[in-house]
């Protein structure tokens, strides 16, 4: 389904869209920070950490084995000001559906001290955004909390608790984007400082209103160009779209479902549409949830119907 075309749309229409995107967001941020069970490093990064959160008992779930563990990646257009403490209900909200839950921080862009420069360097431009993304440590740090995550989950919450082997990928938004990306690396160049030589030991990924096609995003504008920051610019998009673009990383041969909002305002169901036709072409079956009347935060909103179908869909990949 294809989201609205703003230029069409009624203004009684618009505002009432931007009253119920406002809301939805005040929603899913206005749940308080739930602190984790254990925090882990995997490099010297203040920004190089996982959150654990321990499962707890769920119905259905089965019982006397270790809990699969989700990873989870948050979203916020790759930009500074976002870290994984907004989607830390979320990811509580996981526990109990008895998985063990990791929230994966990453370097982000980096936060200005003082006004921008216009991007075509001719004085300041107070209102612009911070820059989304660092090239390449965003990437570096994706692969090696990837790499690291069973000995870190095992030693964070007791092979008792968690079993590494039935691992699912899961991230909102910019994090979608990171998710799908992390189950594809078995598929970059073996040149690449981030190919991994087989397919990384995972279930599959879900992804939440991900930014899974940068090239549709950047066309679309998606986050006020963040895809475009994310890469260093738009001199480098040639160069490396082609290692950073989920859409064109495919076939993967890793289950991986697109839960996605219909009436998604920033990031337009248009782009998992077009990951799903680009991984058609090469031959590869999507799982698309499409959500009617949701917009882009449900998804992370453990209050919501459309977080408990997102439950519902790592559970068709963790059990």
């Amino acid at each position: 389904m294809s989201a609205a075309d703003p230029s069409t749309s009624p203004p009684a229409a618009d505002a009432a869209s931007g009253r119920r995107a406002a809301a939805e967001e005040a929603s899913a941020f206005g749940h308080a920070p739930v602190p984790p069970d254990a925090t882990a490093s995997y490099g010297d990064h203040p920004d190089q950490v996982v959150d654990f959160y321990r499962p707890a008992p769920a119905e259905g779930a089965p019982t006397g084995r270790p809990a699969p563990l989700v990873a989870l990646f948050h979203g916020g257009a790759w930009r500074a000001a976002y870290d994984r403490a907004h989607v830390s209900p979320l990811a509580a909200h996981l526990t109990t559906h008895g998985y063990a839950v990791a929230s994966v921080e990453y370097r982000r862009g980096p936060a200005l001290e003082a006004p921008q420069e216009g991007r075509d360097g001719s004085g300041p431009a107070p209102d612009a955004l911070p820059p989304a993304g660092r090239w390449p440590d965003t990437f570096d740090d994706v692969a090696a909390a990837l790499d690291a995550l069973p000995a870190l989950a095992v030693r964070a919450l007791g092979a008792d608790v968690v079993d590494p082997r039935r691992t699912v990928l899961t991230g909102h938004s910019a994090g979608g984007h990171l998710a799908l990306w992390a189950a594809a690396r078995h598929v970059l160049p073996p040149e690449s400082p981030w190919h991994r030589p087989s397919p990384p030991p995972v279930r599959g990924v879900v992804a939440l209103a991900p930014i899974a096609d940068l090239t549709s995003a950047i066309r679309l504008g998606v986050c006020s160009g963040a895809v475009v920051d994310l890469l260093g610019g738009p001199d480098y998009l040639t160069a490396r779209l082609p290692d950073a673009d989920p859409a064109a990383l495919l076939p993967t041969g890793i289950a991986t479902t697109i839960v996605h909002g219909t009436t998604d305002n920033e990031v337009p169901s248009q782009v998992s549409q077009a990951f799903a036709r680009a991984a058609a072409v090469a031959g590869e079956e999507v799982v698309a949830a499409w959500l009617p009347g949701t917009g882009h935060f449900p998804l992370i909103d453990p209050s919501t119907a459309a977080c408990a179908a997102v439950a519902d869909e790592i559970a068709q990949l963790a059990w």
